[in-house]
């Protein structure tokens, strides 16, 4: 395709990269699956390498024929269009993303059975409204050894453009899905049927990272025996509700020092999946 050089910042082709809400991205072609915006060549390289299509590409001008050739190669044919620097810096945070962005239609997201077939250590999150968070507890549970990642609906969305560029797009790389509304527990989503049992049901044992006196120590060699386990870590500030805690197996901590009280959720993610993996 030829490149499209565009020279105003309120093109209509621009308005998916810049004005645009990412959940009004997500919803784009509804009732079907949206967009995503993937940033930089290192991202969109893993999420192409994952079968993600491309929708349009935008790029730097300068960078046409350097970082950006080979993601262009490879997208075929799909519009392509061209900014100078000084009309690209008016999109929030362009600079960070080496020139180049790439919207993608969003995929087919998997069910939870499916996830859970023959994996053994996978990650939970319970509302981690933090896109930076969710990113980083990403490119922890890909490099060190978790099999997948399970959200609630009140997570920040791995493919949200921030999410995915700090995950250094592992989000494409390590499975993950939604629960079901009706397997959740928290708030006014409550269910018998909550996401813990679903777990259970699944044959994982179930171990809950929260600060209680009661605790058990995220290096206790019990973890190992562990057949299948799933590490479920909660909201950043108040963690996981009380009764996400009360239905697990386990309730485990980080032991600390120097009277800290308690580490981001995306630093004990990191702890707990390299003791509870190794």
């Amino acid at each position: 395709m030829p490149v499209i050089e565009l020279t105003d910042f309120n093109a209509p082709e621009l308005d998916i990269y810049a004005r645009l809400k990412e959940n009004q991205l997500q919803h784009y072609f509804e009732p079907a699956p949206g967009l995503f915006i993937a940033e930089s060549p290192n991202v969109i390289e893993r999420a192409l390498n994952s079968g993600c299509k491309p929708y349009s590409i935008l790029v730097e001008s300068s960078r046409i024929e350097k970082e950006a050739k080979e993601i262009i190669a490879r997208c075929g044919d799909v519009p392509i269009y061209s900014a100078s620097f000084d009309v690209l810096t008016k999109l929030t945070g362009f600079q960070l993303t080496r020139g180049l962005l790439c919207a993608m239609y969003r995929p087919v997201l998997p069910s939870v059975e499916e996830i859970c077939k023959n994996v053994r250590r996978i990650a939970v999150l319970e509302n981690v409204m933090n896109p930076t968070n969710v990113g980083a507890i990403f490119r922890s549970a890909a490099a060190l050894g978790m099999d997948a990642v399970l959200l609630t609906s009140g997570c920040s969305d791995p493919l949200y453009r921030r999410a995915s560029r700090v995950s250094m797009g592992t989000v494409f790389q390590i499975p993950w899905t939604y629960f079901d509304k009706t397997e959740l527990s928290t708030g006014a989503e409550s269910s018998s049927n909550n996401y813990v049992m679903k777990l259970k049901q699944l044959g994982f044992t179930t171990a809950a990272m929260a600060l209680k006196e009661d605790s058990t120590s995220v290096d206790n060699p019990i973890f190992k025996t562990c057949d299948k386990l799933a590490v479920i870590l909660g909201t950043e500030g108040e963690g996981l509700c009380e009764e996400t805690i009360e239905a697990c197996d386990y309730t485990v901590m980080i032991p600390m020092a120097h009277g800290v009280d308690s580490l981001n959720v995306a630093a004990a993610s990191a702890v707990a999946f390299w003791n509870l993996v190794k």
